[in-house]
Formats: structure tokens, sequence, C-alpha cells
């Protein structure tokens, strides 16, 4: 998990996709942390992605960097626990201009049952589970 957890800190951004019906929704994400030994990602309440895990958990991260590329796929679970909100805020504190733990809409997700596939065109893919 350290290893997903750092290639994605690296990328910067990463691509969430999420299902809408019938329909797949990709987006760019750029948070990612790790608290009590899980690995978040942070949204608002309010957006269409926390709609569209709510209906169906099941999501997939892609991230590209340096040749190398890396897809998580799993489950997004809320961690609805101020502790976890406040953990992601205190290590993003950018977003606290838009983002508090107690405003409602912070939201924060641990991703379970995880694999993680780093793939490129020059080394055969290494598989982490977590």
């Amino acid at each position: 998990m350290e290893k997903v957890y750092q290639f994605l800190k690296q990328a910067g951004t990463y691509y969430l996709a999420t299902v809408d019906g019938d329909q797949p929704r990709v987006r760019p994400f750029g948070t990612v942390h790790i608290f009590e030994g899980k690995l978040y990602i942070q949204t608002g309440r309010s957006k269409d992605v926390s709609k569209q895990l709510a209906a169906n958990p099941k999501a997939e991260i892609c991230a590209f960097k340096d040749g190398v590329w890396l897809r998580v796929a799993g489950e997004l679970v809320e961690d609805d626990r101020v502790e976890a909100r406040k953990s992601m805020l205190d290590a993003y504190p950018n977003l606290r201009g838009m983002y508090d733990e107690n405003d409602g809409n912070t939201q924060v997700l641990y991703l379970r049952n995880a694999v993680a596939t780093f793939s490129s065109f020059t080394a055969p893919a290494e598989t982490v589970r977590f």
C-alpha cells in the first residue's frame, strides 16, 4: 500500500472512475492520504462522485508517471469520523479554504479489497493487494 501511496503522491494527479447507472464517469483527483493503515481519498458530499459511490462503491484509480501506469481497483468506503476528515485536511491545508472537518460536506473514503497493478512497456506487471 505504501508503494501505491507514494506513486499517487508523486504523480500529483490521478483519475478516479465511478459508475453512474450504466455510464462510466472519470475525473481528476489529487488527494491521497494514509490514516490508521488505510489509503484514503477526499471529496465533497455535494459532488456527483459522492452520490455515485454511495450507489456503487466500486471504483478504479489510474495514474501515470515516468513511463509507468498504476491502476487500483476496489471499493471506496466512507469513514465518517471527524478524526479521519481532520487528518486528511491537515495533510492538505490548501483545501481548508473550501472544506472543514465539521462542515457536513467533507467526505473521506478509504480503499477496501484493493488490487493495484503497476505496468509499463519495459517491465513485468506488479500486483499489490491491500
